[in-house]
């Protein structure tokens, strides 16, 4: 079991570092899903991808490990209302499927889970 939840914590890791990576190289994309009523679109968009990549290399840091889990089960809960905003407003995401938009609501549930799981 501890070599499947090793394997499970790099693979969240990457996912996160990854994603992270994306608010950079595709910051258009993050900037379309932010919800009109948040502030600083921009900044907010760079610094939830600085805490994925830095919060993805401290999971698997023994040491930091539990600090990087709590703070992804935070950032997992603070960037849900971008996918909520998403699920509502289908008509501004015409490239995504409406149903795919509102499994992206319990998928980030099961991610937030799968991070508290991860946190020990």
């Amino acid at each position: 079991m501890q070599i499947l939840k090793t394997l499970l914590r790099w693979l969240f890791a990457a996912i996160f570092v990854f994603a992270g990576a994306l608010h950079f190289a595709m910051p258009e994309f993050y900037l379309r899903i932010m919800p009109p009523y948040l502030p600083w679109h921009h900044a907010l968009v760079y610094l939830s991808g600085l805490f994925e990549i830095v919060l993805g290399i401290l999971l698997v840091i023994p040491r930091f490990r539990t600090l990087a889990a709590w703070g992804l089960v935070v950032l997992l809960v603070a960037i849900f209302p971008a996918n909520l905003h998403m699920a509502l407003n289908p008509e501004q995401y015409p490239e995504v499927p409406p149903l795919v938009l509102w499994l992206r609501l319990p998928l980030q549930g099961l991610l937030i889970a799968w991070a508290y799981w991860l946190r020990r």
